[in-house]
């Protein structure tokens, strides 16, 4: 399964290294031992700089990468992400053949400008609830949960709530067994809920 981390400029760092460690440390303790391919996606493959001037190198560019199953939308300053429309469209577009499509913390900015949330329910980062209740009044935001799970559509909440989203998502593709070795290698306390 292709995992693709939709990264940019100010992201939140635990937002996209959080899930990264996940899927990887998951694919690592599989039978398979390939479970998950995980891949960064920018604008371009040049150096993204993350909150707190965090550099990234992404593997891929939205021009070119390999498909993708399960599509991540990570958080942080995204105020700029919601004015590219290149990039509301490249969303749009991998929609239509991902299996699965998440975002972590205020990622659900993004997919909301996007017009994938639309008529769902969906979470955020605390600080943010009252916003995404503002700006998208089509969504059914919910408060205090870690993440909701609507089928294709995952929301979490900030930071830390997309490490568990996505212990979430390695139990549901490949069960909770699997989950549960992953979160302790991490030594992470997994919140399901």
């Amino acid at each position: 399964m292709n995992i693709g981390i939709y990264i940019y400029e100010n992201a939140e760092v635990l937002d996209f290294s959080g899930p990264f460690e996940v899927f990887s440390t998951a694919s690592r303790l599989a039978e398979s031992g390939d479970a998950f391919e995980v891949f960064f996606v920018a604008e371009s493959k040049a150096p993204v700089v993350a909150r707190g001037g965090f550099s990234v190198n992404p593997h891929n560019a939205l021009s070119q990468h390999p498909d993708i199953d399960l599509l991540i939308v990570v958080g942080g300053m995204h105020s700029r992400e919601l004015q590219k429309t290149h990039v509301i469209n490249w969303l749009a577009r991998m929609t239509e053949n991902a299996k699965v499509v998440a975002s972590v913390c205020t990622g659900a900015f993004i997919l909301a400008e996007a017009g994938l949330l639309a008529g769902r329910k969906v979470t955020t980062h605390w600080e943010d609830i009252d916003a995404l209740r503002e700006n998208y009044p089509e969504l059914t935001v919910i408060d205090g949960e870690r993440w909701i799970d609507e089928g294709k559509f995952i929301t979490s909440g900030g930071i830390s709530a997309g490490i568990d989203m996505s212990l979430h998502l390695v139990s549901r593709f490949l069960g909770p067994e699997l989950a549960e070795k992953t979160a302790r290698q991490m030594e992470y306390e997994w919140i399901k809920r």
